[in-house]
Order: C-alpha cells, then structure tokens, then sequence
C-alpha cells in the first residue's frame, strides 16, 4: 500500500506577523539576543572597513581583523513603543479596502504591496495608533477617494504623527490637491479640522494639526508649506536638561531616551575643552551642538532644512545659550566656505550626523583640508551605505588628483547605540584622528 503523504507545510502567518517581520525583524527575539546579532552586523562593518582600507594601502588590521576596537552595542533605555516619529500609508488592506492606513507589506517592484494597519508593531506607542485609526476613521467617512497612485486620482495620502515626552502630539495629513479648487480644498481642512477638534478624532487631544497639498512624493516645507489647521505651530521636547522646539520637518533623533544616552557618550568622545570650537555638521535642530555647549568655547552648525535652523536658532536663545552660531544651507556649499578661511587658533572638533546618503564629497574635502580639526566623530545610521564611501574618503592617502591634501584620519573607536530596537539597524559612532 501507499502511504497517504502527510503535509508539513506551516501555516501561512498572519498579515500582522508578516508586518512586524517586516518593520521589526527582530521583534521574537529577548532583548540580549537583539544586542547581541547587532553587535555582530557592526563587527562584519569594521572588519569589512578594515579590509577595504588594506586595499588602499593603509594597515588598519586590529584584533579579530577590525580597523578598531568595538565596544558592546549600548542599549536603548526603553525598548518598546520608543519612537517619537511614525509615517503611515494610506492603501489596499488585507480586506481589500483602499482607505487602511498603516504600513506596508511588499514591494512596488513586486506589485504586491499590501497596507496593514500597525496596531501589534512593537516600536510604535499607542498615541501614534490611536491617530492613525482616527485617521482611517475620518478618510472612510470622506466622498474623496485615497491617492494611491498619483495619476489615476485621489486625494488621502500619508499621516506622520510626532510626539514628545511632555504629552505632546502632532498630526501633519498629506493631500493631493489633484484638479481641486480652493473652496473644495477649504471644505476638506475645515472638516479635517472638524473631526480632530470636536469630532471623534478630539480623543487624540492633537496638539498641532498641519496640512501639506503635495503633487511630489516628499516635499519640504520650502516646496508646499505646512498648513497649521489647529493649535500651536510646534511642540517641545526636554534632552539633557534642556527644551527643544520641534517643527513638522524638522530632524529629531527618533529614539529621545536613547539620543540622550548617545549625546552623553558623544560628548565624551569629543574630549572638548573650554578652549575647543565644535562644529555640528548636519546638526538638525541643535540637538547635539547644544547640548554640549556649555563644554566648548563655540558651536557653529549646519543644515539644510531652514526650518530646523529657526528652530535650533530658538533652542539657543530660549535655553540661554549664547555661544552658538547656526548656518542654514547644503553642507557641501556652507563648509567649504567656512573652513577654507579658518583662521582661529582654537582647537576645532567636528560631529557629523548626515542623512543614509552620508556627507557629500565636497564636505569631506573640506574637513581633510582643515588643519584644525584633528577629532571627528561620524554618527551613522547605515555605516554599510554611503558612509562606508565617507570613512574611505576620509582614511585614504592624500589625492592630489581627487583635491584630497590633508593629513589622512584613521578610525580608532567604534561605539554602537540601539537607537531602533526591534530592527536590525543600530547608530554607530566612529571616533577618527589624526
């Protein structure tokens, strides 16, 4: 006789297991067993920096073939529900419905993405899922249709929700205006406005409500103005002893407990003196150069985003501190200029926090070329990306041909910082010197 086959197969999982695979790998794993399988991604990082180096020449072997010494990952002092940002789609759920707010499930190159509502993701706060429910709630309730791909119509796009420490809460809603005018797009503000106010969504008690009409995936506030429906313009947050001011672009580090524990260590690492000068290169809101201004002589900052100088700009003078000066601008424009005319004979010590994209090639040049600055420490949230290219560019011999003349750095630190628990990522910090 035949023996009958016995399936094995598993059962499919769920559309939240398949999300929270998605956004937190990690998420079965204990806390210690996260640290440990980030501890050994950064290894492979400093091992394969190491080896690159060695291809240009520079003998950056270490112990256990890294180009410096790893401390162990630091750990997030909260481990769930510790983002202070979250960006939610508006999409196809599971059931079919074109108005779910949540995140996605699937790629675009594959055709199979599938929004699922966060409610069971473990790094997001419950705030953030109360609004985006309330959300949902408002757009289903809406006559217009969701914009799921810009030339086929709709209006719904995303939601970022942002809150702080001190309670507070803000809602920025994305809008296709497609051929709307503006008595229609007026009609959809003031009941947007309506149901977060006096309507069922005033159960979030939003702080701020912002809307953005945007015909571009991403826009800054420079491109399509955030629009202030309800409340105050901003909200504030409290880091190192000290209140921050936060708009609706504007960078802040996602974790807030852990940035503070990052911005302690940095701090440290900078080995500033009374007499140094810290330049904060992609500085944000002033997060890191404030909170270490009372070490240095000086802070000079960095950014792109205008808005986030106006509000670092605000953060020094509210929390009275006078020794920062901030410029707004691209980094490769605004540093250049900066260094090329240095002449304070002060120590000089360089932070930079840039973007997955890293430092353009110009900024780099710029900081090889300064004599002054002898102390760099590089944050990255991706070192394997672009940064990889940054940490080359800033060990390799000097290159004529490249405009490369100052003295070479090497990498003699590398502290990482669970910033993302949950996730694979971590926030790597690099000392180099020279």
């Amino acid at each position: 006789k035949k023996k009958a086959r016995v399936s094995c197969s598993l059962p499919e999982p769920s559309w939240e297991e398949r999300l929270a695979n998605a956004v937190t790998p990690l998420w079965r794993l204990p806390y210690q067993e996260q640290l440990q399988v980030k501890y050994e991604s950064q290894r492979k990082i400093l091992q394969t920096l190491a080896s690159r180096l060695e291809e240009l020449g520079i003998d950056a072997q270490k112990p256990g073939g890294l180009c410096c010494p790893l401390q162990p990952v630091v750990p997030s002092p909260i481990i769930n529900g510790y983002r202070n940002k979250s960006t939610f789609s508006v999409n196809r759920g599971p059931d079919g419905n074109p108005k779910t707010v949540g995140l996605y499930v699937g790629t675009g190159k594959e055709r199979n993405i599938v929004c699922v509502k966060a409610n069971h993701v473990e790094n997001i706060p419950s705030k953030h899922k109360q609004v985006a429910q309330c959300y949902e709630e408002f757009i289903c309730r809406s006559p217009l249709d969701s914009c799921i791909l810009f030339h086929e119509g709709g209006h719904w796009r995303e939601l970022v929700v942002r809150t702080t420490s001190r309670g507070h809460t803000m809602a920025i809603i994305t809008f296709h205006p497609q051929q709307l005018g503006q008595e229609a797009l007026a009609t959809q503000k003031a009941l947007l406005k309506e149901f977060f106010t006096s309507g069922p969504g005033a159960v979030c008690a939003l702080t701020s409500l912002y809307f953005q009409e945007s015909t571009m995936t991403r826009c800054s506030h420079e491109q399509s103005p955030y629009q202030l429906l309800h409340g105050a313009p901003h909200i504030f947050e409290e880091l190192l002893g000290l209140k921050f001011r936060i708009s609706p672009d504007a960078f802040f580090q996602v974790n807030t407990a852990g940035a503070e524990v990052l911005y302690q260590a940095v701090g440290e690492l900078c080995q500033a003196t009374g007499d140094s000068v810290l330049l904060d290169i992609c500085c944000g809101t002033g997060t890191i150069g404030l909170s270490l201004a009372h070490r240095v002589s000086k802070v000079i900052g960095v950014e792109v985003v205008e808005k986030a100088i106006e509000d670092a700009e605000w953060n020094a003078a509210f929390n009275g501190i006078s020794n920062c000066e901030f410029h707004s601008g691209k980094a490769e424009a605004v540093l250049p200029q900066l260094l090329a005319s240095w002449e304070d004979a002060r120590p000089l010590v360089a932070v930079v926090n840039p973007s997955r994209a890293g430092l353009h090639y110009r900024v780099v040049r710029a900081i090889r070329n300064c004599r002054s600055i002898r102390r760099l420490l590089y944050i990255s949230c991706k070192p394997e990306g672009e940064a990889m290219r940054n940490f080359l560019e800033l060990c390799c011999p000097p290159d004529p041909l490249k405009k490369l003349a100052g003295e070479p750095f090497a990498p003699v630190l590398a502290i990482p910082f669970d910033m993302f628990p949950h996730t694979v990522h971590c926030e790597l910090v690099l000392l180099f010197t020279r």
